[in-house]
C-alpha cells in the first residue's frame, strides 16, 4: 500500500514503481476525495502496476476511480459513514454494479478496529472475531445473490493469533472465497515481521490464503521493505523454513503500530512510534498493550482495546487509557505524558496483585 498523499502524483508514482520493482503484484492506493480520484487517473496513466483502490469512507467515489484500477476495496464498517439512512445492501449493490461495468474485482476488507456496528452489537465486547466473521459472511452472501463473484475477503487484526483463528473459521465455512492475509498494525521491525510471519506460516501451511500484505511502521522511503519481507516469508514457507516457534512479544509489553499510509496526517507519526518503542523498553516484562495509530480514520476505534492508545492528528496526539480519553497533547508533550500514564498503570497493577485475597 502506498503511504504518500495520493494527490502528490510524483511521489505516489515513484512509490508505486518502487513497490512494483520490489515484487508487489498488487499496489493499493487510497482515495477519499474527488481530488484523490482525479490524481489517481494521472497516476494510472504513468504506471503499469496492477492497482487496487481503497475507498476509505466515501463509497461513492467508486464510479470515479473504477476506470483506472483493477480492484476496489471497501470496508463494511465504513459504509455507514456516508448516507447513513441508506441500507448497506443498496451501497454494496452500487459498488458491484460499478465494478462489473469497469471489469474490476472487489475486496471486502474487514478490520478489527472498524467492524460493522450492527454486528458488534450482537456479541459480548470480548468476542471480537464473531462480528468480523458475520460481517464478511453476509457481504459474501449478498454479492453471491446478485451474481457478482469476482471478490476476495480480508479479515485483519493486530494479534497474529486472532488473524489465524478468524481466517481459519472463515475458510471452514467458505473455502471457495479467496482470502487476502495480513496482520494489520503489525508494527515496527523486527517485531512486526515476526507477528506477520507467525500468522502467515500457520495459515498458508493449512492451505489458507491467496494474497498477502505485510504492514510495517517504516518511513515512506522504506516501504519496499514490506514487499521484500513478504517475499522472504513466502520463500521460507515454500522451503519448509518455518519459524513459528519464535516467541513474539505476547506475554510482555506489546506495541501495536499501524503502517505508514496516505491517511497519515503528520509523518512525525512514524518517528513517534519508534520513540515509543525505545522509551518503553524498561517496561518489557509487563503484559500491557500500547497502540500507536497514525490517523483519525481507524485510530479512535483501534486504540479502544489497548491499555494505552495514541492516535495521531496533524498537530496533536490523542491519548487514551483503557479506552477512555485522557487528552490531546502536542508531539513534543506526548512522550512524558505517556510515560507517566504507563508508570501509573504498572503501579496500579502491582498494587492490585499485592492486595490480600
Amino acid at each position: 500500500m502506498t503511504a504518500t498523499r495520493t494527490q502528490d502524483i510524483d511521489a505516489t508514482v515513484s512509490q508505486v514503481q518502487a513497490l512494483q520493482s520490489a515484487g508487489a503484484d498488487v499496489v493499493r492506493i487510497a482515495a477519499d476525495s474527488t481530488q484523490d480520484a482525479t490524481a489517481l487517473a494521472e497516476i494510472r496513466r504513468q504506471c503499469s502496476a496492477n492497482l487496487s483502490v481503497d475507498l476509505q469512507e466515501n463509497y461513492r467515489l467508486a464510479e470515479l476511480v473504477a476506470p483506472h484500477v483493477h480492484k476496489i476495496r471497501y470496508n463494511p464498517g465504513h459504509l455507514y459513514h456516508h448516507e447513513r439512512d441508506k441500507p448497506w445492501q443498496e451501497k454494496v449493490r452500487y459498488l458491484a454494479a460499478v465494478a462489473q461495468e469497469h471489469d474490476c474485482a472487489m475486496r471486502i476488507g474487514v478490520n478489527c478496529g472498524s467492524v460493522d456496528p450492527a454486528q458488534q452489537g450482537k456479541y459480548d465486547p470480548q468476542d471480537s472475531l464473531s462480528p468480523m466473521l458475520d460481517s464478511a459472511w453476509e457481504h459474501c452472501e449478498l454479492l453471491d445473490s446478485i451474481g457478482f463473484t469476482r471478490y476476495c475477503v480480508s479479515l485483519k487484526d493486530s494479534d497474529p493469533q486472532k488473524v489465524i483463528e478468524v481466517n481459519r473459521r472463515f475458510a471452514e465455512r467458505r473455502p471457495d472465497v479467496p482470502l487476502h492475509l495480513g496482520v494489520t498494525e503489525a508494527g515496527i521491525p523486527p517485531d512486526g515481521i515476526v507477528k506477520t510471519q507467525i500468522a502467515l506460516e500457520q495459515l498458508i501451511s493449512r492451505g489458507i490464503g491467496d494474497t498477502i500484505r505485510v504492514s510495517l511502521t517504516v518511513p515512506n522511503s522504506r516501504k519496499a521493505e514490506e514487499i521484500q519481507v513478504g517475499r522472504q516469508i513466502l520463500a521460507d514457507i515454500a522451503a519448509g523454513r518455518v519459524r513459528s516457534v519464535i516467541p513474539s512479544s505476547q506475554g510482555g509489553l506489546n506495541i501495536i503500530s499501524c503502517p505508514s499510509c496516505s491517511r497519515v496526517e503528520n509523518e512525525a507519526f512514524v518517528e513517534l512510534a519508534q520513540r515509543v518503542r525505545e522509551m518503553t523498553r524498561y517496561a518489557q516484562q509487563h503484559a500491557l498493550t500500547i497502540a500507536v495509530m497514525g490517523c483519525r480514520v481507524n485510530g479512535p476505534g483501534e486504540t479502544d482495546d489497548a491499555d494505552l492508545g495514541l492516535w495521531c492528528g496533524p498537530h496533536q496526539v490523542h491519548l487514551k487509557r483503557s479506552g477512555e480519553f485522557v487528552g490531546a497533547f502536542s508531539y513534543g508533550e506526548i512522550l512524558p505524558r505517556l510515560r507517566a500514564e504507563l508508570d501509573a498503570l504498572i503501579a496500579s497493577r502491582a498494587a492490585g496483585s499485592a492486595a490480600p485475597g
